[in-house]
């Protein structure tokens, strides 16, 4: 099997496709699941603080069961709690055999899962026909489930979670170091020093904008998790090509923060989270990033 999709680019696309789906529906998960789990073990911290500092506590319990983790309790029904069977758990052909609505209530599923299901396959592809059989295109499908989950959440609930951007992170240059120096390309970064260095910058670029915003009008205006994903996602495309991935997460940015607004009419105080961007921005430039530069200095030349 393995020489086989090593060998056969088109077998190796579809084959990752569908592994795709099968992650997706996994994102779906982590994307909705992580956030209580991160709700619930704050609650639990800050009692137990309270409870030291011999504080009256009164802290309501959760409906969730004891053990709540990302892989139990099986999947159900957000509305009649049913849980749910295999065949209402197959990534997007389930969604659509249902026609988008739950067997038992009847009430809509959102299009949201197999909408990740599908991106989710898509970008998988997308990597695999870029990369072909290799490490590049392991990590690269890394990479792209990391960034995925911790977009959504960010747009879910405004945070980016220390577990999703340090292990992306760690993740970052362990691939330098699992990658033979002589299959080095310039989107995984040519080398580990230019991994630790875009790791470095990645962090310190948005810091020092965050403290220089701060200082001027007084008001923050990004979340510490946005310095951790930039430094991870400078782990992977390494310092050269960190500036490409902040002109397009500010122009993807500025472009889509303008059309959120008048679409759903909420003013300048409305809070638009960065990580989105910056995930679309690092995405692009692992897959394209080299060729962006290439042929933009090469129209210049002209």
């Amino acid at each position: 099997m393995t020489e086989l999709l090593s060998t056969n680019l088109s077998l190796l696309i579809g084959f990752i496709f569908v592994f795709g789906l099968l992650v997706g529906s996994f994102l779906n998960v982590v994307i909705h699941r992580l956030p209580i789990i991160l709700n619930r073990e704050w609650k639990a911290t800050a009692t137990e603080i309270l409870i030291e500092a011999n504080c009256q506590v009164s802290c309501p319990k959760d409906k969730l069961p004891p053990k709540y983790n990302l892989i139990r309790p099986r999947s159900e029904c957000p509305s009649c709690l049913n849980q749910l069977g295999m065949i209402e758990n197959i990534p997007l052909i389930s969604w659509l055999f249902l026609k988008g609505k739950c067997r038992h209530c009847k009430t809509k599923i959102s299009l949201r899962y197999p909408f990740v299901e599908l991106l989710t396959a898509t970008l998988f592809a997308t990597c695999a026909y870029k990369f072909g059989f290799s490490w590049q295109l392991l990590f690269s499908l890394i990479f792209t489930a990391y960034l995925i989950s911790g977009s959504f959440i960010d747009y879910d609930h405004k945070i980016l979670p220390d577990q999703l951007t340090f292990q992306l992170l760690w993740f970052g240059l362990t691939a330098l170091v699992i990658i033979p120096s002589n299959q080095h390309i310039p989107s995984f970064s040519p080398d580990l020093q230019s991994s630790i260095i875009g790791a470095l910058a990645g962090y310190l670029i948005l810091w020092s904008i965050f403290w220089f915003f701060k200082f001027l009008t007084g008001k923050e205006g990004m979340g510490h998790g946005d310095f951790k994903l930039l430094a991870a996602i400078g782990a992977f495309v390494g310092f050269q090509l960190l500036p490409l991935v902040i002109i397009l997460s500010t122009v993807t940015g500025a472009i889509l923060g303008i059309l959120g607004m008048i679409i759903s009419k909420k003013g300048r105080d409305h809070k638009i989270p960065f990580g989105p961007f910056l995930a679309i921005a690092g995405w692009i430039t692992l897959i394209w990033g080299q060729t962006i530069t290439n042929n933009y200095l090469q129209f210049f030349k002209l």
